[in-house]
């Protein structure tokens, strides 16, 4: 039996975790991977995302994309910093059973708050980005679409190369819902100093 728990590191979680690693279980959790003075058990596989570091809200309803398709995480949160530049990138995936659609028009309202909201279509499985650095003359590069503009995934991109929140909404594979991304990017310092 698989399960998964939402949390497992608070004092009554890990409790539950703890209990729960000794039965004949397959054991994953989710945490916002935050330190804790109460450690995972080693046969506990232990995911963190905090989607809160993203900058919006989930789609209510959407449900953590456990794994994608080759097995790899669906989630990260790396960052990245030293006197010269500095680099955080948080990502994370979801389903959802409702239509790319409705996805779409609830997170263009969710960005407008970071300001224009660019809609971009492509084919890509990823959210594209371009990390150039910053831009020294002093004026951030402003986001713009990639390719032919043809494909099925939706992605909204609002802010500039440096500091970035993009959403990838596209159509799950089994035809029905949504398979969807959220991803904040900041950097600092130039593209010669990485």
């Amino acid at each position: 039996m698989r399960v998964l728990f939402l949390g497992g590191t608070g004092v009554l979680s890990a409790a539950c975790v703890s209990e729960l690693a000794q039965q004949d279980v397959e054991l994953t959790i989710v945490t916002r991977g935050r330190d804790t003075q109460r450690p995972v058990p080693p046969n506990v596989r232990a995911l963190h995302a905090d989607v809160r570091d993203t900058g919006l809200y989930v789609y209510p309803g959407a449900r953590r994309k456990e794994q994608s398709n080759d097995g790899s995480e669906t989630g990260a949160h790396v960052n990245i910093s030293t006197s010269l530049f500095g680099i955080k990138v948080v990502a994370v995936e979801y389903l959802s059973d409702d239509p790319p659609e409705k996805l779409v028009a609830f997170y263009k309202d969710q960005l407008k708050k970071y300001g224009n909201v660019l809609e971009c279509h492509t084919n890509e499985r990823h959210p594209g980005t371009n990390m150039n650095g910053v831009d020294t003359s002093g004026d951030s590069k402003k986001l713009k679409c990639e390719d032919d503009q043809n494909g099925k995934t939706v992605e909204l991109k609002v802010g500039t190369e440096q500091n970035q929140h993009i959403v990838s909404v596209k159509p799950a594979e089994h035809g029905k819902g949504s398979d969807f991304g959220l991803v904040y990017i900041q950097m600092r310092g130039g593209k010669e100093t990485i």
